[in-house]
């Protein structure tokens, strides 16, 4: 029976699906707060929050300084409005058969809300059981697994050798390519946080490799940069680091003057800015002394450049990368050398095709 035209008894209950359905749902809206969102969300979500990071903390705050009721009074109207919002703008031009994957932080009101209006519609949205935190335990679970199904070719050498441009050369030639640097917007040392490019979060990072090993064949080789236990503030997952460590390396070397010109190009913005890389210097003082730092300071503010990269190389990253690597990976020092015959990408490309017909061989 119906309580009135158009209305019915039983109101339509929106379907739950697990992780495993997640794929089959490439429409997925994210409804938790923005800086939820930031902090990490399931690959492909367009941030649709019933809730902004103010109101959410607002009706938090209701909840414990008044009750539970008080809070949802509040917090149903404030959802309300923007699910409406929702409905006039994402929803407004889909098809009827239009399944979108609604989820929260733990599959609760605030996704189940969204999912009830839209299956009363008529578009057949399912909510994801769970939640993100249901995701983020299979992202943190499969990091501790997917690693060991993979096998590694490590890219070494002493900084400005060209490691990540192999890299780059490797992955246009068609190998499967793991550029952890890339993914956490950060060159891996002192120095290497990029201009206007801040960090992702851990999660976010964490999410990134995972969904990186999903485009992968595990009878392939993966090709993986040698790297510390952290990149930035950011840690390598340790099963992920074990698999690097005992891996065969590919050692890649340069002069040491095509060193110095290669770093001079990829760190130009500290170039542009003695001050700020003389600030930076300023943190290897315990390491190197005042009196090193004041020399390598007055080189940057006069422009030698030249002079302060392979002192730099010399006195600081080469011995520090050389001990690390000889410490950490097992296969560092039996590796084979390799060079480009130019700095030019063509010859990366070449000294790419090469490594990876060897590998196939």
């Amino acid at each position: 029976g119906r309580t009135g035209r158009g209305c019915p008894v039983s109101p339509r209950s929106p379907r739950t699906v697990g992780v495993d359905a997640i794929a089959s749902h490439p429409d997925r809206l994210d409804v938790r707060s923005p800086s939820e969102f930031a902090d990490d969300h399931v690959p492909g979500a367009l941030s649709c929050p019933v809730l902004d990071d103010e109101e959410r903390a607002r009706v938090g705050t209701l909840h414990a300084q008044a009750s539970a009721f008080e809070a949802k009074k509040v917090g149903a109207a404030l959802v309300s409005r923007h699910i409406a919002t929702i409905l006039e703008t994402v929803a407004r031009d889909k098809p009827r058969d239009w399944a979108p994957l609604v989820y929260c932080w733990r599959g609760g009101k605030r996704s189940g809300s969204l999912a009830h209006v839209l299956n009363e519609i008529g578009f057949p949205a399912v909510q994801l059981e769970g939640g993100y935190r249901t995701w983020r335990r299979h992202v943190v679970a499969r990091l501790a697994t997917l690693p060991a199904a993979f096998r590694y070719r490590v890219v070494c050498g002493v900084t400005g050798s060209g490691k990540s441009r192999l890299l780059a050369a490797l992955e246009s030639e068609g190998a499967q390519v793991l550029d952890l640097e890339a993914l956490a917007r950060h060159r891996g040392s002192l120095l290497g946080d990029l201009p206007g490019a801040p960090q992702p979060s851990q999660k976010a990072f964490e999410t990134a490799i995972h969904e990186t090993y999903a485009r992968f064949d595990p009878r392939r080789v993966v090709w993986v940069e040698s790297e510390s236990r952290k990149i930035g503030v950011l840690q390598v997952p340790d099963a992920l680091l074990e698999r690097m460590r005992s891996a065969p390396c590919v050692r890649v070397e340069l002069p040491p003057a095509s060193r110095v010109a290669l770093l001079k190009e990829e760190y130009a913005h500290f170039l542009a800015d003695p001050g700020a890389l003389s600030a930076r210097l300023a943190r290897m003082k315990e390491m190197h002394g005042q009196a090193t730092i004041g020399r390598w300071s007055a080189l940057a503010h006069a422009g030698d450049f030249d002079a302060l990269v392979a002192e730099l190389l010399e006195s600081h990253y080469d011995p520090t990368y050389l001990r690390a690597m000889t410490r950490n990976y097992a296969g560092f020092e039996p590796a084979a050398p390799v060079s480009p015959a130019d700095s030019g990408m063509p010859a990366w490309r070449a000294l790419a095709r090469g490594l990876i017909a060897g590998d196939d061989a």
